[in-house]
């Protein structure tokens, strides 16, 4: 051959050995992928279950919130069809009764543990991690027992599964794979001998089957958590959701005794009650146990640390705010602010008679909004979804509500009633790109 043929073949050769690469990667990354199917068995009888297991698999399943995305408005209780939205489309949630045909009725226990642990079916397919698998790596072999006692002895309900619509080219689940080998980790929640049983079990709960980080924690560009930033603040369904460390917004500190009575109805006294995603994680604790619940809030209080001396200020002035019969007037130094001025008005005819005069007993009185968490917040998506959405209990619910303004409110309004309260009620600098997030809301559906 010579010298100029063996030139003009050089770039086929060299394409050919990069075929050939890229052809034995994705034999090997399909091999790491695949995952055998686990024999089908029949539905176990509920008498096989002993009471008691039963029992504490549903304690557990309200701490894990299986409900909310699996239990779709209106529908039967985990059968499934609620759409997720992520950042990469849509997930929708599958039917966990043990129906037979479209639910986990022939699913062993071996398969259940393989996906709540690992995030595969019993036919072997990847799940995708709006599952957080990656919490529920950590749950006890004791405790996944008791959640698959409670499950299989639930009605069963027939509920095809939903197809999800997931950006390309998500849908190809062995892709999961790899993000699993990047972001799942199953080393166990660590002991801490210097703390007690019970700041133990909350540590475990909440990292665990609780995935409480899930949403408190910041997330990567692969819509992996950014462990680095535990309990650091994120985003669920459209609403910011607030810091459970030293970076709390919260403007009154909390205490175990708060956050029990928050966990367990939705509202606790001088704070805010659970709106957005919050709601449905208060449904789901309801059934939880009030020792678990203890040992939670006897975590989240440790991690929220003692207030630093800038936040027992913030608490004095907040206070001293929420004392006042209404909120302080703009100031005169910016009295010719056209926007603060509008907000004001605004808030006199629309707010002011339910939040004025404070919290009681009737649901027609409101929180003095000093101490509403959604003014002090760093971003203001979560008040203008208040404000336009407002907050109802979750399905039939009976409970605190507060009604929607959105359609009463034009833009203008809304961002000049969010501007005068992030300046009267929480004393706070003014919030960036305003208008835009205001948009931005007023785009997205309720949540």
């Amino acid at each position: 051959m010579s010298v100029l043929t063996r030139r003009r073949a050089a770039p086929a050769v060299r394409a050919l050995r990069v075929v050939v690469v890229l052809a034995v990667l994705a034999l090997v990354a399909l091999a790491l992928a695949w995952r055998p199917a686990i024999e089908p068995i029949d539905p176990p009888a509920a008498v096989t279950f002993a009471a008691e297991l039963v029992r504490r698999g549903e304690q557990l399943a309200g701490v894990g919130n299986c409900a909310a995305c699996h239990t779709r408005a209106e529908g039967p209780t985990f059968a499934g069809g609620v759409a997720l939205q992520t950042p990469f489309g849509t997930v929708v949630g599958t039917n966990i009764t043990p129906d037979p045909a479209t639910g986990i009725g022939r699913w062993s226990e071996t398969a259940f543990v393989r996906a709540m642990r690992e995030g595969v079916d019993r036919e072997g397919r990847h799940l995708y991690p709006v599952f957080p698998y990656d919490h529920f790596v950590r749950t006890t072999d004791e405790d996944l027992h008791a959640l698959y006692a409670y499950l299989m002895t639930r009605d069963p309900v027939p509920s095809p599964p939903v197809r999800n619509r997931l950006v390309f080219p998500l849908g190809f689940r062995p892709l999961i794979a790899g993000w699993k080998l990047l972001f799942l980790d199953s080393t166990p929640v660590a002991v801490n001998a210097r703390s007690s049983a019970e700041w133990n079990r909350g540590a475990y709960l909440v990292q665990s089957l609780g995935h409480c980080s899930s949403c408190h924690s910041p997330r990567g560009p692969l819509g992996n958590e950014d462990r680095s930033r535990y309990l650091d603040g994120g985003e669920a369904e459209g609403w910011t959701v607030p810091a459970l460390n030293g970076r709390s917004p919260s403007p009154l500190p909390w205490d175990v005794e708060h956050l029990l009575s928050y966990l367990r109805t939705g509202l606790a006294v001088d704070h805010a009650i659970a709106a957005g995603p919050m709601q449905g994680v208060v449904a789901g604790l309801a059934t939880a146990s009030t020792a678990d619940l203890q040992a939670i809030a006897v975590y989240i209080d440790s991690t929220l640390g003692s207030p630093s001396p800038s936040r027992q200020d913030l608490a004095r002035a907040v206070r001293t705010r929420a004392s006042q019969p209404t909120l302080p007037a703009v100031p005169a130094a910016v009295a010719g602010d056209v926007t603060l001025a509008l907000g004001e008005t605004v808030y006199a005819q629309a707010c002011a008679s339910c939040h004025d005069p404070g919290r009681g007993l009737s649901s027609s009185a409101a929180l003095k909004l000093p101490l509403a968490v959604a003014v002090h917040e760093p971003d203001p998506r979560s008040l203008a979804r208040i404000v336009l959405h407002g907050i109802r209990p979750p399905g039939t619910a009976v409970g605190r509500w507060m009604p929607a303004f959105g359609d009463a409110l034009t833009d203008d309004q809304l961002v000049a009633l969010l501007a005068y309260l992030r300046r009267s009620a929480a004393g706070a600098p003014p919030w960036n790109d305003l208008r835009a997030r205001v948009r931005d809301v007023r785009r997205e559906p309720p949540g």
